[in-house]
């Protein structure tokens, strides 16, 4: 079901921001809202939420049943294979001309309703919803840390050497873990990644058939979905007795990644909490080889505000849930990444995954 009191926060950053209407389709927004998460379809929903009167949910008519609708929050408007449905929604914008449309809307619809209301000006829904997304409720943290506990279970069973590595594809072994995370409470499964040997240099890299031999670094991430809200965490093992630099970078990124879960308290710069780890790994040696930022946050979808990277100044607040998960990856040899989620808590940080970070050799 929807949630009121969000609608009221959202209409009184409308408010502040000058936004005339919302107009909430495809992506998270739209349930974080309502409760309905549109389907990826070529036919257009869209809730249309004006800052000055009642909110329409403008939905292919064969899709209305699963739309749990609560008429105090919004009406339900179903539209036909022949109807316009981007004439609907201009009907309902009316005379508004300042207008916020959702980030992952389909380009096609857009395009077609800046041509059908040429007089106003767009920017992007997130501009509106963002802020207020970022900071998790108690429900939210809830579920944030449900499934965390789910993934941890399966990372876990990870280090904790149930797993066979060495002779099976980097495919099989995700497909497994594709198969311990449904089967740990997850609804679905977001993504699995793993990279052995020169592969785990890769961050994105897609699991494929390269069979994971004995003297290798292999890089699990993986995450899904528990209760609407996504898990997210990195392991990385190494299959017999690891060299001494290998070691020494493994104790690199584990050294960044506690100190940078250590530095994300309330009040601190998002761009500090990534300084921190960067620098870090700098010192080491390793800088050109960290390639990306130090955290996204989480929520709803796997990557949100706020985002812990170079440039963004936004101070962390109570309620900030993201990844910590730098990594160091020396290309055509290895790579290592340990992430969490962490919570930033009036208390001080709070990591939702609690799994071993130290070195671990598995067969």
């Amino acid at each position: 079901m929807g949630r009121p009191e969000r609608v009221e926060r959202v209409r009184g950053r409308m408010g502040a921001l000058g936004v005339d209407a919302l107009l909430l389709s495809l992506g998270a927004d739209l349930p974080w809202l309502t409760g309905y998460e549109a389907m990826p379809l070529e036919r257009l929903t869209m809730l249309v939420l004006p800052v000055d009167g009642d909110a329409t949910l403008v939905v292919p008519r064969l899709e209305a049943p699963r739309v749990d609708h609560d008429p105090g929050l919004f009406a339900l408007w179903p539209w036909s294979e022949t109807d316009d449905p981007v004439g609907v929604v201009a009907g309902l914008v009316g005379a508004r001309t300042r207008l916020a449309v959702s980030d992952r809307s389909w380009a096609t619809f857009v395009l077609q309703l800046q041509a059908t209301l040429p007089a106003a000006s767009w920017q992007a829904a997130s501009v509106v919803t963002g802020p207020l997304r970022a900071v998790k409720d108690g429900d939210e943290i809830a579920a944030l840390r449900r499934a965390a506990a789910a993934a941890d279970r399966v990372a876990a069973a990870l280090v904790g050497g149930e797993l066979t590595l060495v002779g099976r594809t980097e495919a099989e072994v995700a497909a497994d873990l594709h198969a311990r995370l449904r089967a740990e409470g997850h609804a679905k499964v977001n993504f699995v990644i793993v990279g052995s040997g020169p592969n785990s240099a890769s961050p994105h890299h897609e699991p494929g058939d390269r069979v994971i031999g004995e003297g290798e670094a292999v890089v699990c991430d993986f995450g899904g979905t528990v209760d609407g809200y996504c898990s997210d965490t990195t392991r990385t093992v190494f299959t017999g007795p690891p060299p001494a630099e290998f070691r020494d970078l493994y104790d690199t990124v584990q050294r960044a990644q506690a100190s940078a879960v250590d530095a994300a308290v309330v009040g601190t710069p998002c761009e500090d909490v990534d300084a921190v780890a960067r620098r870090v790994i700098e010192e080491a040696g390793y800088g050109p080889q960290f390639v990306h930022r130090t955290g996204h946050g989480i929520g709803l979808e796997e990557h949100e505000d706020p985002y812990l990277v170079g440039g963004n100044c936004e101070a962390l607040v109570a309620g900030h849930a993201f990844s910590i998960e730098p990594g160091i990856y020396v290309e055509g040899r290895w790579g290592v990444r340990i992430e969490d989620i962490v919570v930033a808590t009036e208390a001080g940080p709070d990591a939702l995954n609690t799994v071993s970070h130290d070195l671990v050799v598995v067969a």
